[in-house]
């Protein structure tokens, strides 16, 4: 259970560990993870400089429980993020508000008999490209003070309650069988990050967690809160795993509506893995399918409104809008298998993980990213270690995902098809 705890899963982690703690406790935690961030292959060139969250993001949170007694016992948690360079909670990526080229490509084909002039269309396409950018891509862009986790609960003789913001099910067991368990830009989720092929985190979930013997399961609901529409925003996912005598295996599924109720992103998750050797090997599959984006609903009458205000008859504005919002829904929609393989072995101090991961788009547009590498983490104490990550991205036809880390995206490299190399090199400390 010590990889799932690591990703601070409330339920799968406090239901391993409830039975020591004392009778009434509040904990202060945290994480502080910086060091130097290599990568290239970005627009103006390579990216050299320090960054916060290489293996892990940077955090502090506080964790509290109560005994009620019977077996119960009363649970909160509430983790806030930092960024150790500049003492700020969100962060953006190297590439800014650079959408990848495919999003610009597709969009300007969908628009090609659209009968508005060819300055006014690219116009408003490059408006609109800076404006999802802005809005969608960085880590916690809105500045909540507890991004990264708030929920209480309660763990009682037959399982745990919890509510709040919390990480879900189908990211667990991504996390879980991921040889990195989700750290550096080696992590399988990095190559299928822009757009985004998991939801990690939602707001206004409740989930219910069991364990017992060797099988540990969950099951969350995400209520929407869209006034007038039950169903938009809409979450539903569940995961359960087998942990048995040098194996595990694991199953997970998140599925979302949209803002309007239309059926969003979902993933089925299936992992394994196996205690080879000295070490461990690593396997994972992941379907991601996403027909009606989310986040994207606005963008017909932003396009009215600006068509307006550059001149074009009111008249008009509606249909280009119109047509606007169904081009950018094609963009960013996701078809795609993320696939990973990795071995961990750990001797003393020393701890080594190598991985191969490959995103295969089903998309007529075939935006494929492979990665590979290596990351090396040595031991000063059992709270502080030294990290090295080597990983290079390989993009092919319109793949153009940058390498990011832990606690930050990587963003998109200068053009389709041209790959990245990062090399960083930090220091963790955990308290």
């Amino acid at each position: 259970m010590k990889k799932l705890t690591c990703l601070a899963s409330a339920v799968l982690g406090l239901l391993s560990t409830s039975a020591a703690m004392a009778q009434s406790t509040v904990t202060l935690y945290g994480l502080v993870d910086a060091g130097y961030n290599h990568v290239s292959g970005l627009k103006n060139g390579s990216f050299n400089g320090i960054a916060s969250g290489i293996m892990e993001g940077s955090r502090w949170g506080l964790r509290g429980n109560e005994d009620l007694g019977g077996g119960y016992k009363a649970i909160f948690t509430l983790e806030s993020r930092f960024e150790v360079d500049t003492g700020s909670v969100t962060n953006r990526p190297n590439s800014g508000t650079q959408l990848p080229d495919r999003v610009s490509n597709s969009v300007a084909a969908s628009l090609t008999g659209l009968a508005i002039p060819a300055a006014l269309k690219a116009g408003l396409i490059t408006g609109t490209n800076t404006n999802i950018a802005t809005n969608a891509f960085g880590v916690n862009l809105a500045g909540n003070l507890f991004d990264r986790q708030a929920f209480a609960g309660l763990i009682t003789p037959f399982g745990a309650f919890t509510l709040g913001r919390q990480y879900t099910p189908a990211y667990l067991i991504n996390g879980a069988f991921d040889a990195s368990q989700t750290q550096s830009s080696l992590a399988a989720g990095q190559i299928a990050s822009l757009p985004a092929a998991f939801d990690i985190r939602l707001s206004n979930t409740v989930q219910y967690g069991i364990k017992t013997g060797g099988i540990t399961a969950a099951l969350m609901y995400g209520a929407g809160e869209v006034l007038g529409n039950s169903s938009a925003g809409r979450f539903f996912g569940g995961m359960v795993m087998y942990a048995g005598d040098g194996f595990a295996l694991g199953y997970g599924h998140n599925e979302k509506k949209n803002e309007l109720g239309q059926k969003s992103l979902h993933n089925d998750v299936f992992g394994a893995n196996v205690t080879i050797g000295p070490g461990t090997l690593y396997g994972q599959y992941a379907t991601i399918k996403d027909e009606n984006p989310s986040g994207l609903a606005t963008i017909g009458a932003g396009v009215s409104a600006s068509a307006i205000a550059a001149g074009l008859p009111a008249a008009l504005a509606p249909a280009v809008g119109a047509a606007y919002q169904s081009a950018y829904n094609a963009a960013f929609r996701q078809d795609a298998r993320l696939m990973h393989i990795g071995y961990k072995v750990t001797s003393g101090v020393h701890t080594v993980v190598v991985a191969y991961n490959r995103l295969d788009d089903k998309r007529a547009v075939n935006a494929d990213t492979d990665s590979y590498g290596a990351t090396y983490t040595y031991a000063l104490s059992k709270r502080t270690n030294l990290n090295a990550v080597l990983t290079r991205y390989n993009n092919k036809g319109a793949g153009q995902i940058a390498p990011g880390g832990n606690g930050f995206l990587g963003g998109v490299t200068a053009a389709a098809g041209v790959d990245s190399t990062n090399i960083a090199f930090g220091i963790r400390h955990t308290f």
